[in-house]
């Protein structure tokens, strides 16, 4: 009987075929280039056993050597720049704290502006557009706000702290609780303002000014302004408690200066 899948040849025919040629492959597959082999190969099923083999092996083999490279762990030391010798004093550096007073750096004369009639008595520019409008609030509902001391250089903080501390006979532990040590008072910042009732003089700059109609308005209000008092009662610094000392926080530079990497946290005045 012929088979119609061989184009009229009949089994018997391509059997002797097949032993003619020495080959097991049907005549009809070794017409076909694509499928007819050369020689004598393993059937289609094993070589793709072994290929399959071959790739789970490789996978296999690639992850134990991911297993094993060494990992940087999350915990491991990185390396640190030591400081440069000479090299200027680090306002954002937490170490550099001296009696409780945290180092800060000194404002340009160029970016200062006047907040008194005299002239004498400077802020930087944002924070004394503010500030000025905070007094004009302030004298709106008949308070009295009037700048004592803005900012100070370095120079005038020595003075300050040196001079004034040896006329009182103080160490400079007993001087610090008072005013800062030079290089690390608010005021270098031009930030930093004290602040007196015009209607209570005998307050200015001792904690009585916290009873005055000046400090409740200010308690009220400051913050609109972007103000906040400096050093509260028990704050984080441990410095005293000072009613009259107030802050511009209300710009990017301002902010980073009294927070940026020193660990603080704000600190809101007890009611």
């Amino acid at each position: 009987m012929n088979n119609p899948g061989f184009s009229g040849k009949s089994q018997d025919s391509e059997a002797n075929s097949n032993a003619n040629t020495g080959e097991d492959i049907p005549a009809a597959f070794r017409d076909t280039p694509e499928l007819a082999p050369k020689g004598k190969k393993r059937p289609l099923m094993l070589g793709m056993v072994g290929v399959t083999g071959f790739v789970l092996l490789a996978v296999i083999s690639g992850f134990l050597f991911f297993l094993t490279v060494p990992k940087k762990s999350a915990d491991a030391p990185t390396a640190v720049t030591a400081p440069q010798p000479n090299a200027s004093v680090n306002p954002q550096n937490n170490s550099d704290v001296i009696l409780g007073h945290l180092a800060y750096p000194e404002a340009l004369e160029t970016e200062l502006v006047s907040i008194s009639a005299d002239g004498r008595i400077k802020m930087r520019s944002a924070a004394a557009e503010k500030f000025q409008a905070m007094v004009q609030a302030a004298r709106s509902a008949g308070v009295s706000l009037v700048p004592l001391s803005a900012f100070r250089s370095i120079k005038d903080q020595e003075k300050l702290f040196f001079d004034v501390g040896a006329q009182r006979n103080q160490t400079p532990a007993e001087r610090a609780a008072l005013s800062a040590p030079p290089g690390h008072s608010e005021h270098h910042t031009g930030y930093a303002v004290d602040i007196g009732d015009g209607a209570a003089a005998g307050t200015n700059v001792i904690e009585t000014f916290d009873t005055t109609k000046a400090y409740q308005w200010l308690q009220a209000n400051a913050a609109r302004f972007s103000f906040e008092m400096s050093f509260p009662k028990d704050n984080v610094q441990g410095v005293s408690y000072e009613p009259w000392h107030w802050r511009f926080v209300g710009d990017r530079d301002s902010l980073e200066t009294f927070y940026r990497a020193k660990n603080l946290k704000p600190v809101q005045p007890k009611q």
